[in-house]
Formats: C-alpha cells, structure tokens, sequence
C-alpha cells in the first residue's frame, strides 16, 4: 500500500513560473549553474544550488551556502515571486518533449514506505551528495526538489488525470529553453484528491526512476525531524517528501554511455584481441556513429573508427536481472577484466556521457583527449523494475531519464 498525499505547495506566480523554473540541481557543475542563472536573479537555481551567489573560493559544502539557499527561499516568498497554497492538493505534471507525453502526479510520499520498501530504490547513494541535499532541505526546511517515481499503470489513475484535464484550464503552460513544454494542472476537488490517495493506497510499490539521493537525504532529514520531536504523530510534513509519480508506460530512458582515458596498458591490438573473447566484433561500415539496436549490442570508438560488439552466448547470466543488463555485461567482460576498472562509482579513469548529449560527443571527448568511448542501448523501465523487485542494484549510470523534472515549480515546506 503507497501513501500519496495532497500538500501546500509552496509555487511559483503564473506570469513568473518561466523565470522561476530550473534544471535539477545536479545535472550540471557550479560554473554551469551561474551560467544559468546569469541575469535571472528569479531562477531557482539560487536555492538548489545557493554557490552560485557566494565566491568561488567557498566550498559549495560551506555553511555558508545552505544559509544563503534558506535565504533565498525566504525572499522569494517574502517578494511573492513564489506563493503558497491555501489547502492541501495534488497536481497534474505534464512534460512534453520531441512529441512524446509523459504525465504524471505531484503529491507527498511517505518516509515510512521508503524505509519499509514500499518505495522500492535500485542504487546505491554516495554519503557526500546525500548530505549535500540534507543540508538543502534541512536549512531550507523545505524539499525544494522532487523525488521521480514510477508504478505499474492504474488505468483507473490514467482515467482521473484524462478527465481532470479535459474538464480544467492548467496553471502553467510554457516551453523551457531546452524545448520541453510543461504543463500543470492542480487538482482542487477534495472528493478527486482523496479517490486518487485511495487507489495508490492499493498500489503495492512505487520506484525511484531518478532522484536516489533526494529521496535519501528527505528521508534523514524527516528522521532527524522525529528526533527533534518525539512527541510527533506521523501527520506531521516532515514525514513526507515531495514526490512526482509517473505511470511506468510513459517514461523514457535514454542510452547512458560510457568514455575511458586509456588502454590500461595494452596496445590496441592487445585490446582488441581481449575483447574478442566474449564479443563478436565487426568494424562499422554506415554512417555517422554506430547506436545500438538492440539489447547486448555495444558500439565502440576507438582510433577514430566506430566497431559494433555482440555479446557472445555465454558470457552472462540471461535470468539475473542485474547481470544481464547491458551495464554489467559491458563491466563484467570489458571494463573490469581489460581495463582495470573495477569500481566506476570512484575510478576516475572513466567518465559517464548522458544520451542527451548524442554520440557525436563520444567522437569529441575521445579527440579531446580520452580513448575509447563505448554507445550503450537503453535500459527498458521493466528492467529496473524487475531489478528492484529482487532487492537488487543497478550498475552505475545504467539510466538516464528524458525529461528533466523542473525544479521550482514545487516546494514542500516540512514544518507546516
């Protein structure tokens, strides 16, 4: 059973939401994010990534940031750039992008269920990036961004979205700079609001499709609230973290590929010859840059020619679902046993390129410098599912999910 609740958001005015609303704060570095915000002293970068408006030579860890986002929050309501809610509701979220819908529902989820897997996590979390976000939200008071979660289609859930925006006139309706529109509707009704928690109610999980570290760092931080109160009685907002909830059927996951600096000490016929041994290897005869077509396909770039790899029958278990995800195969039989990466997570010889960014950068960072550069096809959200079912985790940088929540359009004030 998952908890889905209304809340007083805390949002943006209409005619400022286009100012307002940013990129997540961790999609880009610090330099990236002034660059940004530049001249728009309204983006809500300057909360989720507060750095921005403090000298460089601070640590963007500081004390000193985390009190500057707080203050930055504070003035925005103070000015009445963003508002607050009268009652509790829930929202309709809808993001558009290159054609293809997703829609899905802003609302409260429980800390209880993420400690008790109901809502269901597929990574691991690094300590340093989760108390970066305690800090945020702590000082904040605030979860000044949402967690992304999925479940398995409710045709029921579908039913009541299709309605409420047939019936209803949205609150926002713009297109981001990065060409993704975003639409909002709230969900007013109380008999429409509690139906809709009625029927997550009988939902056995939800999943985190991104945002591993958010959810985390709201959990800690509602832990840290109960100690603080322990008198609390679980109604409190603390016990609750801003959540947006997609149906698993709409969402889209794009290749998340992979560029390594160096051979680890083997000529590239060495390489080659290694790699041979669990993939049939063919160098790419079309044009442009080789994207692979299939699960257990793989392109590669290295010596500025594209080769497609296949994996050998064999070489990975089918009936695991963490080790036969494309990720691991390529870890397990490339990375690990001929380029002595063992742990990606902390291996600085590898960088992570997301799909957004096309395989032409691949070609870029390998002329810039690294290596070999490897294209992956994308993860399949029954995968992750199916990972987080058994209990299990994905390898590092298995997905990248298109598009991007906005930050700014939500915030969940946790003491009201």
């Amino acid at each position: 059973m998952s908890v889905v609740r209304p809340f007083k958001a805390i949002r943006p005015k209409k005619e400022l939401v286009e100012d307002v609303a940013s990129l997540p704060y961790d999609v880009m570095n610090r330099e990236e994010a002034k660059k940004m915000a530049e001249g728009n002293k309204k983006s809500f970068l300057h909360v989720v990534r507060a750095e921005i408006d403090i000298d460089d030579s601070i640590s963007q860890y500081d004390e000193v940031v985390y009190n500057k986002a707080r203050n930055n929050l504070d003035e925005f309501i103070k000015e009445g750039t963003l508002v607050k809610e009268d009652k509790p509701k829930l929202y309709i979220y809808r993001q558009i992008m290159d054609g293809r819908v997703q829609t899905g529902l802003v609302g409260c989820t429980s800390i209880d269920d993420y400690m008790n897997d109901i809502i269901k996590k597929h990574e691991f979390t690094r300590p340093a990036k989760e108390q970066d976000r305690i800090n945020n939200f702590d000082y904040c008071d605030a979860n000044t961004a949402p967690i992304f979660l999925t479940y398995r289609k409710n045709d029921e859930v579908n039913n009541i979205i299709h309605n409420w925006i047939k019936f209803h006139k949205p609150l926002y309706n713009f297109t981001s700079e990065d060409g993704i529109t975003h639409i909002v509707w709230d969900i007013c009704d109380d008999e429409t609001v509690n139906r809709v928690s009625e029927i997550f109610d009988g939902i056995d999980y939800l999943y985190i499709a991104d945002g591993h570290h958010r959810s985390a760092s709201s959990v800690k931080v509602g832990l840290k609230r109960r100690k603080e109160n322990p008198d609390y009685t679980g109604e409190e907002e603390f016990n609750y973290f801003l959540s947006v909830i997609f149906p698993d059927e709409d969402l889209f996951i794009m290749d998340y590929n992979r560029v390594v600096e160096d051979l680890n000490g083997n000529s590239e016929t060495e390489f080659m010859d290694k790699i041979k041994e669990k993939f049939d290897v063919k160098e790419y005869d079309g044009e442009g840059q080789y994207r692979p077509e299939a699960k257990h396909k793989f392109g590669m770039f290295l010596d500025n020619k594209w080769y497609e790899l296949t994996s050998k029958e064999g070489t990975f278990d089918k009936e695991d679902p963490v080790n036969s995800l494309d990720a691991a195969i390529l870890q397990n039989n490339l990375l690990d046993p001929i380029l002595g990466i063992e742990n990606p997570r902390t291996n600085d010889r590898i960088d992570f390129v997301g799909g957004i960014r096309g395989l032409k950068e691949l070609e870029e960072r390998v002329n810039d410098g690294m290596k070999v550069a490897f294209s992956m096809y994308p993860t399949a959200i029954e995968d992750l599912i199916k990972v987080a079912d058994a209990g299990k985790v994905m390898p590092p940088k298995s997905t990248w999910f298109e598009p991007k929540l906005r930050s700014g359009l939500f915030v969940h004030r946790l003491s009201d």
